[in-house]
């Protein structure tokens, strides 16, 4: 009676353990999971852990909650002054909404076809308003930007982001390749013409401020000169005036003096005086 017991606690057991395990499923954090009743979706799971489900009429559907990149085929495209290209585009996106991407695309491979035909058509549509010197030399960043922003807002409804869209290699049909560089290289001569002309009026610009500063430098210079020239000849003339002012009234000093040594005693007497003295 006690083995018997045994045995059916033992049934018991596999039973709750087998439930158990039929019932319980754990989701990772790089994953989320849809359960799906008998066809339907009745819950998302957006966060890891362990769940519990109904058995054997209940299924888990796991899709990658991580980035992913998308490396799309080449496609020709025609820019706006019709010339052909090849491009080649590669994305990066992830699941956005769970339950939007189960009921329209399922699976990661029916994301990536229609991943395909957003960028695909929105990079057509994008490089067809641009013509083909602005997708080469003009402002790339914009372009990129504009596709990227055009895909997103499409890929929306299918429970996908796209985070960028970027273009990995521009290729032009053989034919076109000689025509293209030709105009290119004329462009790039117009433009380095143009910068030189620049350069040669910039350059004659200084030249004539340098010549007019110079011209009036030296006019300045022999203003300075003059004035310096004349104040020293005035400060020489009066010098020299008072010097020999000086000098002759010295002389006027001594022109007594030298008379009086030089004059020697005499006896002064007249005619008449001397008939005189002399006759008897």
């Amino acid at each position: 009676m006690s083995g018997k017991l045994a045995n059916i606690w033992g049934i018991v057991i596999l039973l709750i353990a087998g439930a158990f395990y039929l019932s319980a499923y754990i989701v990772d954090k790089t994953e989320y999971a849809i359960e799906i009743l008998l066809g339907d979706p009745v819950d998302i799971v957006m966060e890891p852990g362990l769940n519990f489900k109904l058995p054997f009429v209940t299924r888990i559907i796991y899709m990658e909650n991580r980035l992913q990149d998308y490396d799309a085929d080449p496609g020709a495209v025609f820019t706006k002054d019709k010339k052909e290209m090849k491009v080649d585009t590669y994305s990066k996106w992830r699941v956005s909404s769970p339950l939007k991407f189960y009921e329209t695309v399922r699976t990661t491979a029916g994301a990536h076809a229609r991943l395909d035909d957003i960028i695909y058509s929105q990079t057509r549509e994008v490089l067809g308003q641009h013509t083909l010197v602005e997708i080469v030399s003009g402002n790339r960043k914009e372009i990129r930007e504009d596709i990227t922003l055009r895909s997103r807002q499409n890929a929306v409804n299918f429970g996908i982001e796209i985070l960028d869209v970027r273009i990995k290699r521009a290729d032009l049909p053989e034919a076109n390749s000689q025509a293209v560089f030709g105009r290119m290289n004329a462009e790039r001569r117009r433009q380095a013409k143009l910068y030189r002309s620049e350069g040669d009026e910039e350059s004659l610009k200084i030249r004539s401020d340098a010549d007019r500063e110079r011209v009036e430098i030296l006019a300045e210079a022999k203003r300075i000169n003059e004035e310096t020239r004349g104040e020293a000849d005035a400060v020489a003339t009066k010098i020299y005036a008072d010097s020999y002012q000086k000098d002759s009234e010295r002389k006027l000093f001594r022109a007594p003096a030298n008379r009086s040594q030089n004059t020697k005693p005499s006896l002064s007497i007249s005619t008449k005086a001397a008939k005189t003295l002399f006759l008897p």
